[in-house]
């Protein structure tokens, strides 16, 4: 997976991206779409959510879907890519997962007329025609924010994921910096965790706390699951709860542990909507509409035309509106086996 490089200007600009004239387009809008859609897996409910989401836009504008999951194999996505480009489908989006495979696929998908939209990640040095993500820095700015006001002052652990998870960092770091610089904030431990692994999180903070003596104050744990660790580290040590730790993903765990007290936020960044966007800007697209665009981003080749999804920050007190209330969470199942 890769990440998009943060060179983003949040100016609306309207694209007209195949260069056609409103004649050609009031002629082709009437086309049957057939979109290829390329997704990590079918376990995870993140991917589950974003299929689902994909499906129900594609009928409501009909459109067909043809989605292929190659559950995090390389080889694999490129057999089920190849077969998409050999059907001529009406276009592709793809979550890239290494550069060179993705940067081939675009090139074949383009040399017979496919535009290719790079979904959740942006493909590198790939020459692909739109990318449609989360804004990743606003993920950290959030995660930031909040623990900067929650603990203005004291000592703080920093952790980072890989891969993926560099932009998170820097947006948290706007909040944080200014801090350190002022002495407000001691940084006791800047840890990063390959592959994102719970354990890994739960490991580096129970040695910290084994290993010093000074409070800690504040962890600015990457996503949920990572704050999870952190905080049956934290338990151990009496500090759950009275230690701030952020999160990201809206995880249902986390969601209980805010409600209890042990966790500060979350972030959530809701995939319907992205998939949603998606299947919408592919459709465009296909019939050469114009198409509103937040951002352009670098991917190392060009500047690529791009949507970018903000997310929302959730504490105990907005819960019902952004969980319960769009329906991700039934009330019941967030205080159930609190006790």
């Amino acid at each position: 997976m890769y990440v998009s490089i943060p060179d983003v200007f949040y100016v609306p600009v309207r694209h007209l991206l195949n260069n056609e004239n409103l004649f050609t387009l009031a002629q082709n809008s009437p086309r049957q779409i057939l979109i290829g859609v390329s997704l990590p897996n079918q376990r995870e409910d993140r991917w589950i959510m974003d299929a689902t989401a994909m499906k129900k836009e594609a009928d409501s504008q009909g459109a067909t879907l043809k989605i292929e999951y190659f559950d995090f194999d390389p080889v694999k996505q490129t057999q089920q890519v190849a077969e998409m480009i050999k059907e001529r489908v009406s276009i592709i989006i793809i979550v890239p997962i290494d550069e060179e495979s993705t940067k081939k696929l675009v090139e074949d998908a383009h040399a017979v007329g496919i535009k290719v939209i790079s979904y959740e990640a942006i493909a590198i040095n790939s020459d692909i025609n739109f990318f449609i993500g989360f804004n990743n820095i606003r993920v950290g700015e959030l995660q930031g924010r909040y623990l900067t006001t929650y603990v203005p002052k004291g000592n703080y652990i920093l952790l980072s994921g890989s891969p993926k998870g560099e932009l998170f960092k820097e947006g948290a770091m706007e909040y944080i910096t200014p801090l350190v610089l002022n002495r407000s904030v001691k940084i006791i431990a800047d840890k990063v965790i390959e592959g994102w692994i719970p354990i890994d999180a739960y490991t580096i903070v129970s040695d910290i706390l084994n290993n010093v003596t000074d409070k800690i104050d504040g962890v600015l744990a990457p996503n949920d699951a990572t704050a999870g660790a952190v905080i049956a580290a934290l338990n151990e040590h009496g500090l759950a709860g009275i230690t701030a730790v952020t999160g990201q993903d809206a995880d249902l765990a986390a969601i209980k542990r805010i409600v209890y007290g042990t966790q500060l936020m979350t972030v959530f960044k809701d995939s319907r909507e992205l998939a949603k966007t998606a299947v919408d800007t592919a459709i465009k697209l296909v019939n050469g509409s114009v198409i509103d665009v937040t951002n352009d981003i670098n991917n190392g080749l060009k500047n690529i035309p791009s949507i970018l999804v903000n997310p929302i920050a959730v504490d105990k007190s907005n819960i019902d509106k952004t969980l319960v209330d769009t329906g991700i969470y039934k009330k019941d199942e967030i205080f159930k086996r609190l006790n």
